[in-house]
């Protein structure tokens, strides 16, 4: 599978769950045809048959390597990004996991009953057992990990909302699984915006909420990199309640700036990504 094949396999399941996305891109896009995706970023359990690192394999398959490890305390998170080793244009990879041993025994549970213990056979026949180049010969169900969505059958409303008494991130990913929560726009690459704040002001504009934890622009020059999001826009889920809307998936902007030894910045930074995470929660 080519970078190409496999970012476009990841699009298509991510602007699927919010069609809004495409709106943005193809406005963007007018004025920059040659739009770069800055990066990625995938959430996942801390546990050996999905956590990050298995998350992280298909990537490396392609010929991506771990670059940056980051630990967020309060939201009990742990993450590594990725860089292709050869191709430095290609979107780099943000991978979290959450670290069930630091939450309450109640979650904990919650998800070994209702998540983990419901993974099917299918899960491991397909993610663990095969590699990327053989999964491509499998009938069945999507060939990478990271877009194959949620393996543990329809989701209960209740427990949604328990979990979200404690974990908005453990909240999010029971519905929705293995899928990229943001795709980003790299503002570097765009010819009628310079500044993140003329984007971001563009982008209200049109419409779109964004994410103001921490402010609406994350991140500054002196810091190497400035990011900003819309906020998830709210879908409709089928539980087995009902019906019932929650937040899904939201767009990132990233400007990149140079370092002190003149190389652009291609790492993250903690202190924005803690409050790019909360692009998911649920809007009071």
């Amino acid at each position: 599978m080519t970078i190409n094949a496999l970012f476009e396999n990841l699009w298509q399941v991510y602007s699927d769950l919010n069609p809004r996305v495409l709106e943005i891109r193809a406005c963007l896009r007018q004025a920059s045809p040659g739009l770069i995706n800055d990066h990625i970023a995938l959430r996942t359990l801390k546990h050996a048959r999905f956590g990050m690192e298995r998350l992280a394999h298909d990537f490396l398959e392609v010929g991506y390597e771990v670059r940056g490890h980051y630990h967020f305390e309060a939201k009990k998170l742990d993450a590594i990004h990725l860089e292709h080793c050869t191709d430095s244009q290609a979107p780099k990879v943000f991978i979290s996991e959450l670290l069930l041993d630091a939450c309450s025994d109640e979650l904990q549970r919650t998800m070994q009953v209702h998540l983990i213990d419901r993974l099917s056979d299918q899960y491991s026949i397909q993610y663990v057992k095969h590699s990327l180049d053989e999964r491509l010969d499998q009938p069945n169900g999507n060939t990478l990990l990271a877009a194959s969505g949620r393996h543990w059958g329809k989701p209960s409303y209740k427990i949604y909302q328990s979990l979200l008494d404690e974990s908005e991130y453990a909240a999010w990913f029971y519905v929705f699984g293995f899928v990229p929560n943001h795709f980003t726009v790299k503002i570097n690459s765009l010819a009628q915006f310079t500044e993140i704040q003329e984007l971001n002001d563009f982008l209200e504009a049109q419409g779109y909420a964004l994410n103001e934890a921490g402010g609406k622009v994350k991140g500054t020059p002196e810091l190497y990199l400035e990011q900003s999001s819309t906020m998830a826009d709210v879908v409709t889920v089928a539980f087995q309640e009902g019906d019932y809307k929650i937040p899904s998936v939201f767009y990132e902007f990233a400007k990149r700036y140079k370092n002190a030894d003149g190389d652009e910045f291609s790492a993250f930074i903690e202190g924005n990504a803690d409050k790019i995470f909360e692009s998911t929660h649920v809007r009071s």
